[in-house]
């Protein structure tokens, strides 16, 4: 019987990179998936970001593995609208079981712009995706695995000092006390809620001119070492993936509270 076999996942950034990666992991597992995504621009982002086409491959992805998808646009920022996203998706899918609040932005280089979007998504949209989905979760009364998407940036204090890239840091590390308020919180419910913390991913997030530029002026200054212990650059989204699945399986039932690595050991380097 496969892993997640009866279980609805609602996934937030699914349209591409890691968000697309856990949707087809754990359709292939046997979840059911809704797939949240903006599908639009933010202006103070340097680097294009999911198009509805990128959604639609999800969908088509996810449908492959013979698992059934909601898809939906939806900007994490805006509680309502997020709200009504996995409302639709519970009412079509029947329950809601695991959560994966992944969406995320990085404009390292942007000024107060990229502050306050960086803030609002990365931080405030996970606020927002826990909000919305933790009442169905407890309504149901049969538990539930919540995994929340942070960063190596979320353990150590990495980057530069634009204000793009500060906040990033900043909502990376937020994302570690949000998470540990609601396991604790949520643990009488048997929901049990995690953090990943992967190093630089080969997605559109991280493989693109501005961010490429970004850690190019970080090298040239010195003053960090952004690398890895182990001998790659970057890791792949279905390697962020896996941990997940794991986290959301039932052979981690007791894991709560944890911040994982999955890091290629960019952590203990430093």
């Amino acid at each position: 019987m496969s892993p997640l076999a009866g279980k609805v996942a609602v996934i937030t950034g699914a349209a591409r990179g890691q968000g697309r990666a856990e949707a087809v992991r754990l359709a292939a597992d046997g979840a059911d998936i809704i797939a949240i995504d903006i599908c639009d621009q933010i202006l103070s982002v340097p680097y294009p970001l999911a198009t509805p086409e990128d959604l639609a491959e999800t969908v088509r992805l996810v449908t492959d593995t013979g698992a059934r998808i909601v898809a939906r646009q939806a900007d994490v920022r805006d509680q309502q609208a997020l709200a009504e996203a996995v409302r639709a998706g519970v009412a079509e899918l029947g329950r809601l079981d695991i959560v994966v609040a992944n969406a995320g932005i990085a404009p390292m280089k942007a000024g107060a712009d990229g502050w306050r979007d960086v803030i609002d998504v990365n931080l405030t949209g996970v606020h927002n995706t826990v909000e919305v989905t933790a009442p169905t979760l407890i309504e149901q009364g049969e538990g539930g695995s919540i995994v929340l998407t942070s960063s190596v940036a979320g353990l150590v204090g990495v980057g530069s000092a634009d204000p793009g890239a500060v906040g990033y840091v900043a909502a990376k590390h937020g994302i570690v006390g949000l998470m540990r308020v609601y396991a604790n919180l949520l643990a009488p419910h048997n929901i049990r809620v995690n953090s990943v913390h992967p190093c630089g991913v080969d997605t559109p997030m991280v493989n693109n001119q501005a961010t490429r530029e970004w850690l190019a002026e970080i090298a040239a200054a010195g003053a960090q070492d952004m690398g890895n212990a182990l001998p790659v650059g970057v890791i792949q989204p279905e390697d962020v993936a896996n941990a997940v699945a794991w986290l959301v399986s039932d052979q981690a039932r007791y894991v709560t509270g944890v911040t994982l690595p999955v890091d290629a050991g960019a952590v203990v380097k430093r």
